[in-house]
């Protein structure tokens, strides 16, 4: 797996950001990664005053200062909407992740505010949705993986892999716990149950054979999981499968807060969508109920909606 070489952290004044700074400025040493700070500030004539972006400057350089020394980073000021800034810089400076605490955490009853659902959905790079305060070190970080084991598609393979890839990166760097987590669901069975002359052997040995299906699909990706990244890492990862029965949406965010998870790795846009599909219902679903960091995995191909002159 490659490393993220070129950052985007991004300014976010209604977090504590002091934590998520620490925490991306150490994936950018570990990395050797290229890290820029910047902050969107309103185009809004009413919010001009003399110097302003001099004064945002200097807030920046603050930020940064106690991480300068031996670290290439850069901090600039980005005036207009903050997702379309965000992402027509990642489109013109091929940044590969975007970091940015979670926006207004105490104000929503969501974890995600308008511009990170906007970032989460649109933007083509991974981003990492951090949760104030942010953790130097993560204990559990759970990657959920979504599949049809009826299916064999190469992008959907590369999606699960790329998941899985960042997901064992990061708790190797922490020496934390990995969990894989794969959501499935036995459609035929409430079909089955309805018609009542279905007997219910035939519907256990339906749902029996759809588990078994998916079980060997979930750990066929830990096996090549295994491949990627040696047999040693593999070992000291050790990580730990679960097939959960059910709707993503209702299955995962539960267990991710029984987990006590500090990371959920997932993609964000659904298997059978395409590219420019902006997110998959299930996955803004799952975001909306989680209350932990996210980072967040597009698709081979994906193509955002928004261009640089849009």
């Amino acid at each position: 797996m490659k490393p993220f070489k070129n950052i985007l952290y991004v300014a976010e004044e209604t977090a504590d950001q002091a934590s998520a700074i620490a925490r991306a400025a150490l994936l950018a040493e570990k990395s050797q990664a290229r890290l820029t700070v910047a902050e969107v500030i309103s185009s809004d004539p009413a919010d001009y005053f003399s110097d302003r972006e001099k004064y945002y400057k200097q807030k920046l350089e603050i930020l940064v200062r106690p991480y300068r020394d031996g670290l290439n980073i850069q901090v600039g000021i980005m005036t207009g909407t903050v997702f379309l800034e965000v992402i027509r810089s990642v489109l013109r400076n091929a940044y590969d992740l975007v970091i940015k605490p979670v926006e207004n955490l105490d104000f929503i009853s969501q974890l995600f505010g308008s511009v990170d659902m906007h970032l989460l959905r649109k933007c083509p790079c991974p981003v990492w949705m951090m949760k104030s305060p942010e953790k130097p070190k993560y204990e559990c970080v759970l990657a959920a993986v979504d599949f049809d084991p009826s299916q064999s598609v190469a992008v959907e393979k590369d999606f699960n892999n790329e998941i899985l890839d960042r997901a064992s990166a990061l708790a190797l760097t922490d020496g934390a716990v990995l969990h894989l987590v794969h959501a499935w669901e036995a459609y035929a069975e409430r079909a089955m149950l309805v018609h009542g002359d279905v007997l219910s052997e035939s519907v256990t040995a339906h749902v029996q054979n759809q588990a078994l299906r998916h079980q060997k699909a979930l750990y066929w990706l830990g096996e090549r999981l295994c491949d990627r990244i040696g047999t040693a890492a593999y070992k000291q990862l050790s990580p730990n499968f679960h097939l959960l029965k059910g709707s993503a949406k209702k299955v995962i965010p539960p267990f991710a807060a029984e987990l006590q998870a500090d990371l959920v790795v997932m993609g964000t846009v659904a298997r059978s969508g395409i590219p420019g599909l902006i997110i998959g219902n299930t996955a803004e679903t799952i975001l909306n109920q989680l209350d932990c960091s996210v980072l967040a995995i597009k698709p081979p191909g994906f193509k955002t909606p928004v261009t640089l002159d849009s």
